[in-house]
């Protein structure tokens, strides 16, 4: 079906983030309209799978939660989810982009009662929690997923599955037949806040991520240290729940490197640290080992990171991580020191492997009218009216990524007003 929308000047933000989010904000609280699409289920990106962030070092909740309110109120934006641009033809101030929307199966009549999830049989990897538990195949996405409604992923059903979570629905919001949708926008100008994804460690074949446990990501590690995550806030070994008294923190793993990211994320040292605050918490006694190329802190940050600097029972190693022997009880890191020319073998129960930044356009490429770098960052064209926002323009915060978004904002709304 194709649904052809939009008004004079009206943008488009594609991503909903914490930087398409604030896009969206910024342009429709000084009257524009706004599109705002997300291929996921739920707005909130990256953002709603930390369990805290910065600068205040809060849960995503209390960035998120008054952000939800707000697009919920303004009636000039309208959003999309489980959708991705198909094209775009046209000019600046008169932009049309089709959009594809895939089915979610679930209508606009759910409650968000959950009788689908208790009813249903069928479970799958949980990509939420980064494959460390199963979901059903009738789902919320998270807690405070926006927009509160089921999601089933129709493909993991079996026959029993479907007629199950068909009969358990007492409102008519289970509909299987539910078709993808294509939607055709009018705007003047478009922002790219497609975000960024975790560069897959599996590419880093010295550090040996997916042949131990033992050897998580940092956003593993925000999963697990949230209260809603896999293990409820514990910090674990997955699958044996073993916990650590010892653990070895791996930075760069994937950035800095001409073989993978050849670009600094910018944002993983801080994380490091934060995450080192996260295992201190619950473990006083734990052993922590850091192994870094450089302690990139900036700012504020710097303060932070003192607070390890003197921690007796934290060690920081600057040398890169040469690799990971595996045995039956924990996994040994390997590095030389680049200090003392010290060759290192240190075992520990855990690894966490600070892995970088990746654009998310990288793996898909740019849709029709949009250019990237080398290294899948989108290109703005101000003249175009195709502005990048956020962590799809370059690695970064949430404070910087909020900022980025104002002034993308800013501009397209300058462009639409053409």
């Amino acid at each position: 079906m194709t649904d052809g929308q939009g008004t004079s000047g009206a943008i488009l933000v594609v991503g909903g983030g914490i930087s398409g989010l604030t896009a969206a904000l910024e342009a429709a609280e000084v009257g524009k309209d706004v599109f705002l699409i997300d291929q996921n289920p739920y707005l909130g990106g990256r953002v709603a799978q930390l369990n805290h962030y910065f600068p205040k070092m809060c849960p995503p909740s209390c960035g998120l939660e008054i952000n939800f309110k707000r697009i919920k109120n303004n009636r000039r934006i309208r959003t999309y989810t489980m959708a991705t641009v198909a094209s775009v033809s046209g000019s600046p101030g008169n932009y049309e982009v089709v959009v594809d929307v895939a089915p979610r199966y679930v209508n606009s009549n759910c409650t968000a009662c959950g009788e689908c999830t208790a009813a249903c049989p069928d479970e799958v990897e949980n990509s939420f929690n980064f494959g460390m538990n199963t979901r059903k195949a009738a789902y919320l996405p998270h807690e405070m997923a926006f927009p509160r409604r089921y999601v089933i992923e129709k493909d993991a059903l079996s026959a029993e599955g479907a007629e199950a979570v068909k009969n358990a629905c007492k409102y008519d919001a289970v509909d299987l037949n539910m078709q993808p949708q294509q939607v055709t926008l009018s705007v003047g100008a478009i922002v790219w806040a497609t975000g960024w994804t975790p560069y897959d460690p599996e590419k880093i074949e010295n550090l040996r991520f997916g042949q131990s446990p033992a050897i998580v990501t940092n956003m593993m590690i925000e999963r697990m240290a949230a209260p809603s995550g896999p293990t409820g806030g514990k910090i674990v070994v997955p699958g044996s729940n073993k916990e650590p008294q010892s653990v070895a923190f791996v930075q760069c793993a994937g950035s800095r490197d001409e073989n993978h990211l050849e670009y600094c994320s910018y944002i993983c040292c801080t994380a490091t640290i934060k995450q080192m605050g996260y295992v201190r918490e619950r473990y006083p006694d734990a052993h922590m080992y850091v192994f870094y190329i450089d302690m990139r802190t900036p700012g504020k940050y710097e303060q932070l990171r003192d607070v390890y600097l003197t921690d007796e029972k934290a060690t920081f190693i600057k040398g890169k991580v040469a690799d990971i022997e595996l045995a039956d009880e924990g996994v040994t890191v390997i590095a030389e020191n680049a200090l003392t020319g010290e060759k290192i073998h240190q075992t520990v129960d855990l690894v966490v492997l600070a892995t970088g930044m990746q654009p998310s356009l990288y793996e898909g490429g740019a849709p029709a009218g949009l250019s990237l770098d080398d290294n899948g960052f989108v290109l703005s064209a101000y003249d175009q009216g195709i502005i990048g926002a956020g962590c799809a323009k370059k690695a970064a915060d949430v404070v910087t990524s909020a900022q980025s978004s104002t002034a993308a904002a800013l501009k397209a709304i300058q462009i639409s007003g053409r």
